[in-house]
């Protein structure tokens, strides 16, 4: 009962801080979404971190997640996301040696299935700001088939899940998240020797992907699409009206990027937040992997601004009445949402 008192507090709050954080957040699809029984959510992955919680905190289910396992380094952070259902997964980058320690998760993930629970898991084997559905790797077909050869009784549905972002490096940003249609995967074994039961689920899920996310083909023309697209400064999110441009080969005519007539705002909010602002500037540039960029500003925006607000209201209730001070919270947390939600969306870069 404290756990899921737990999982649902800190969802709740993630929920709130991810709107105050995105300029729109669309989510369609979620009919496609089992009420019960087990589930494996197949899920592209542009955006480190922030992927999992943009799918977890609209999803109606309780979610159990599998995450590269260089973040699970410090122990005390491997036991804080534990509390939140996260479980690491081994890469041959970590090392050959730790390979073997995968046979462990996926013996709790069989459990987490056998329990008719549901478990997000990223088939590209790492993550890529590429608008391009990278191909699957055939670990989450060992989880399901695995599962199925174990607990033959049970089914489990594979749901696959886009996500397309308008920038994920800037602030703010939008995000569409799509879910797909659901594959009854011990069909799939039933009917096919195991080795082509792999490749036809493989094939399923990233045919959906390709049409629940921005897909531009990876062949000589990617870079030339790309270009095309942004410089029309159109809307990822509209995705279904994004891919038949692609597949049409019919692109809209270059716009120029809107004026910013919010800026005023924008840098009251930064005096505002001048110290968490300032640790942002010294430290954003020493992250090496661009998709850690948007991850690093959103722990940074919704832990840091927050508390650092609260010390300057408490400093303001010894010069000025408390209500003041509310006041003076509600404002500030009112200019950030404001400027979420008004300001332009900044142009891909």
């Amino acid at each position: 009962m404290i756990k899921y008192i737990w999982y649902h507090t800190v969802k709740l709050f993630l929920k709130i801080a991810l709107h105050f954080y995105s300029k729109s957040i669309k989510i369609s699809g979620k009919e496609n979404i089992p009420r019960k029984g087990a589930v494996l959510f197949a899920v592209n992955h542009p955006n480190a971190l922030l992927d999992p919680l943009y799918i977890t905190t609209f999803n109606p289910r309780i979610n159990h997640f599998l995450v590269r396992a260089d973040v699970f380094k410090k122990p005390l952070v491997r036991k804080f996301l534990a509390t939140l259902n996260l479980m690491p997964i081994y890469r041959i980058r970590d090392g050959r040696n730790k390979l073997s320690n995968n046979d462990e998760v996926f013996e709790k993930c069989y459990t987490i299935l056998r329990k008719k629970q549901t478990l997000i898991i990223f088939p590209q084997g790492g993550h890529s700001r590429d608008r391009a559905i990278k191909p699957l790797s055939k670990g989450f077909t060992r989880i399901v088939f695995g599962t199925l050869e174990k607990y033959p009784e049970l089914d489990v549905q594979v749901v696959p899940v886009g996500l397309t972002y308008q920038n994920s490096t800037q602030y703010p940003c939008k995000i569409a998240v799509n879910y797909g249609i659901p594959i009854n995967s011990k069909q799939i074994l039933t009917s096919n020797p195991k080795p082509k039961a792999i490749q036809v689920l493989k094939d399923e899920v990233s045919e959906q992907l390709k049409k629940l996310s921005v897909h531009i083909p990876e062949n000589e023309h990617y870079n030339t699409v790309l270009q095309k697209l942004n410089q029309s400064n159109i809307d990822y999110t509209k995705v279904n009206e994004i891919n038949e441009n692609i597949k049409s080969n019919n692109f809209p005519k270059a716009k120029k990027t809107k004026k910013n007539y919010l800026k005023p705002l924008l840098y009251l909010i930064k005096l505002n937040s001048l110290l968490p602002y300032l640790f942002w500037k010294r430290n954003h540039k020493k992250i090496k992997d661009k998709e850690f960029v948007d991850t690093f500003r959103f722990g940074l925006n919704t832990f840091t601004f927050p508390i650092f607000y609260l010390l300057q209201g408490y400093l303001l209730s010894y010069f000025l009445e408390y209500s003041i001070t509310v006041y003076y919270l509600i404002f500030s947390l009112t200019m950030v949402f404001l400027y979420t939600k008004l300001a332009p969306t900044p142009t891909e870069d």
